[in-house]
C-alpha cells in the first residue's frame, strides 16, 4: 500500500476509537479466531461506500485472503481495532471468514511442556 493514513514520526492521525466509533468490540458477535482466514466476497448489488480504513482492510483481503492476525500486522493496526472493522466488513458482506483449520497434535501437553521449557532458556 502506498497511501498511510498514519506518519512514522507522529504515529497514527486518527486513534483506534475513533476509527472504531468508539466501539471496542464487534456490534453482533463474530468468530474472529486469531487464525481465522479472512477472504473478499464479491458484493451484491454493487460495493457501498466504505471509511478509509475499512476501504485499506478490503483491499489487503482482496490482494491474497490472509489470517485476521496477518490482516493486522500488515495493516499496522491494533488486533482489537481489526476484529471491529473486520465485523462490520462481514455485516455489509464484503468479507468471508472462515474457522481456522485445526491441527492434529498442536495440544499436546507434552509439546507443550517442551516449548515453554526452551522459552525459559531463553
Amino acid at each position: 500500500m502506498s497511501e498511510t493514513w498514519y506518519e512514522d514520526e507522529t504515529g497514527p492521525m486518527v486513534r483506534p476509537y475513533t476509527v472504531t466509533r468508539g466501539r471496542t468490540r464487534p456490534d453482533v458477535e463474530h468468530s474472529l479466531d486469531l487464525m481465522a482466514h479472512v477472504a473478499a466476497v464479491d458484493p451484491a448489488g454493487g460495493e457501498p461506500r466504505l471509511d478509509h480504513a475499512r476501504a485499506s482492510l478490503l483491499d489487503l483481503v482482496r490482494r491474497s485472503p490472509r489470517p485476521v492476525a496477518e490482516v493486522a500486522a500488515d495493516a499496522d493496526l491494533p488486533l482489537t481495532v481489526v476484529r471491529i472493522l473486520l465485523a462490520d466488513l462481514v455485516d455489509a458482506g464484503l468479507v468471508r471468514v472462515s474457522a481456522p483449520i485445526a491441527r492434529q497434535g498442536l495440544d499436546d501437553p507434552v509439546l507443550l511442556r517442551e516449548i515453554a521449557d526452551r522459552l525459559r532458556e531463553l
